[in-house]
């Protein structure tokens, strides 16, 4: 008998009711639209990235600029197998606030669902991070395993890798964002200014 697994969504709403005053990077594709839905008062708090293999190093380059403030990556199984190297980056220079989540599904969902190498059963994205230094590399298969690595992964003091199994079923039904990445970058950045008391894109010169 085939257990069902769990779903990006609904761990998605596990992981938004814990958040308030994070800042969050994540990957192209539906996790955009289902964190959106997931997260409503997290929106202006997130950004997504339209590079596989950007979003960790992006939410690694904000760390470290925002020492002081908890990041959240939501990467995928794709995304991070496109830059492993992250891992021994994160692992090296061991920043305090990052935690981070790899949502394998096994498949790259964006361009039609061709499997990613985890699919097989052999490629372990946990171990790989154990194995480049990064000591708390998890894998949760379980809505509860995962709302228990979540408390622990936003409140560690070094590197956390969540990688959730979840099943490549979109959610069903939901709002569909009305903005491009121009737009949003606007948004993350005046929350980041608003929020932190700093300016990042002065007055323009060409008003």
């Amino acid at each position: 008998m085939t257990t069902m697994r769990m779903t990006r969504f609904e761990c998605m709403q596990a992981l938004a009711a814990r958040l308030e005053n994070e800042l969050v990077i994540l990957s192209l594709g539906a996790s955009v639209d289902e964190w959106y839905n997931a997260a409503p008062h997290m929106r202006e708090a997130s950004l997504f990235q339209q590079q596989l293999g950007c979003v960790t190093p992006q939410a690694f380059g904000l760390a470290v600029g925002l020492p002081h403030r908890r990041i959240v990556s939501l990467d995928t199984d794709g995304g991070m197998l496109f830059n492993l190297g992250i891992l021994a980056t994160l692992a090296n220079e061991q920043p305090r606030n990052l935690f981070t989540v790899v949502w394998d599904n096994e498949c790259y969902q964006s361009i039609g669902g061709p499997p990613t190498h985890t699919a097989k059963g052999k490629v372990d994205i946990a171990a790989i991070a154990r194995g480049a230094g990064i000591e708390k590399a998890y894998t949760a298969e379980t809505l509860e395993e995962f709302d228990k690595h979540c408390v622990a992964g936003l409140s560690a003091d070094e590197p956390y890798v969540l990688v959730a199994k979840v099943s490549s079923v979109v959610q069903p039904g939901i709002k569909r964002k009305h903005s491009d990445g121009r737009e949003d970058t606007y948004i993350f950045v005046r929350h980041v200014e608003a929020t932190e008391g700093i300016t990042i894109m002065g007055p323009s010169e060409h008003n």
